[in-house]
C-alpha cells in the first residue's frame, strides 16, 4: 500500500464509525489528516490520537461554508445522520437537514477544494455513499434522496475535474458498524413492529449474501486504494461494498 507522505486528508464525520477508520488509515500511511466532526471533543481527541488537525464543524450550517477555501489533497466526504420515518410522518425539517448534511455540505466542500486541487493537478474525492445510493429501502425518504443525489454530484465532479488531475468516486457499503447503524435499530423496530433484536437479521441482513456487518476498516481499506497511486483512470465510479445486496 502506498504512503500519503506529504498529502493533506480531510475526513468528515472523522471522529466515529467509517470516518475515524479512514483518519487512523491515512495517518498510518503519512498523511496530514484533518477530522472535521461535529463533535467538537471528539474531533480533538481523534486528531490528537492520530497526529492530525480537528476542525469542529456543523455542516448542516452550510451558509458559513459558502465562501469556503480549503488545503486539501484528498477529501472524503464521510459525515451523515439517519432518520426512519414513513413518508407521511416524516418531518420536513427533518428532510431538509439530511440534505444539506449529506448533499449540500458535500457539494459546498468539493467547491471550496477544487480550486487547490486544480492548481496542483492533483485531487482525490472519495464520497462515503452508500447501497442506499443505488438502491432504496422504505421509509427512508431522505437518506435514499441525499445518498442519490451524491452519487450524480460525485460523477459530474468526476468529469469536471478528469481534466486537472482530480478523481471523484463513492464508495458503497451496505450497513456498517457504527454508531449510526446502532441507532437505528429501535427507530427500524419500532416502524416495522417486530423486536429490536430481531432487525439485523429481519431487516439490514435480509438482502445480502454475506451475512454480516460491514467493518469500518473495510471501508478505511478501499479508500486508500482509490485515493492511491494505481487508481488514476478509476474515476465516476460507485464501488459496491454490500455483500452482494446490489447483486440483486
Amino acid at each position: 500500500m502506498a504512503g500519503f507522505e506529504g498529502r493533506r486528508v480531510l475526513v468528515t464525520g472523522g471522529a466515529s464509525g467509517i470516518g475515524r477508520a479512514c483518519a487512523e488509515a491515512f495517518a498510518t500511511r503519512g498523511a496530514t489528516v484533518v477530522v472535521a466532526d461535529v463533535d467538537a471533543d471528539q474531533a480533538n481527541a481523534t486528531a490528537e490520537a492520530i497526529g492530525g488537525e480537528a476542525w469542529p464543524v456543523d455542516l448542516a450550517d452550510t451558509a458559513a461554508l459558502a465562501d469556503l477555501s480549503l488545503d486539501a489533497d484528498i477529501l472524503v466526504n464521510n459525515a451523515g445522520i439517519q432518520h426512519v420515518r414513513p413518508i407521511e410522518d416524516f418531518e420536513p425539517d427533518r428532510f431538509s437537514l439530511i440534505l444539506r448534511i449529506m448533499l449540500e455540505a458535500p457539494f459546498l466542500l468539493i467547491r471550496a477544494a477544487l480550486p487547490g486541487m486544480y492548481a496542483r493537478g492533483f485531487g482525490r474525492i472519495i464520497n462515503v455513499s452508500s447501497v442506499h445510493g443505488l438502491r432504496a429501502s422504505a421509509f427512508k425518504s431522505a437518506y435514499v434522496a441525499a445518498k442519490h443525489g451524491l452519487e450524480g454530484l460525485s460523477k459530474v465532479t468526476a468529469l469536471e475535474g478528469g481534466g486537472h488531475g482530480v478523481t471523484s468516486n463513492c464508495i458503497n457499503p451496505g450497513y456498517v458498524r457504527t454508531p449510526l447503524v446502532e441507532k437505528q435499530l429501535a427507530d427500524q423496530a419500532r416502524v416495522h413492529g417486530i423486536p429490536e433484536a430481531e432487525v439485523l437479521s429481519q431487516i439490514m441482513l435480509t438482502e445480502t449474501a454475506v451475512c454480516r456487518l460491514v467493518e469500518p476498516a473495510e471501508v478505511a481499506s478501499l479508500a486508500l486504494w482509490i485515493a492511491g497511486p494505481d487508481a488514476g483512470m478509476v474515476t465516476g465510479a460507485s464501488y459496491t461494498m454490500d455483500g452482494g445486496w446490489s447483486a440483486r
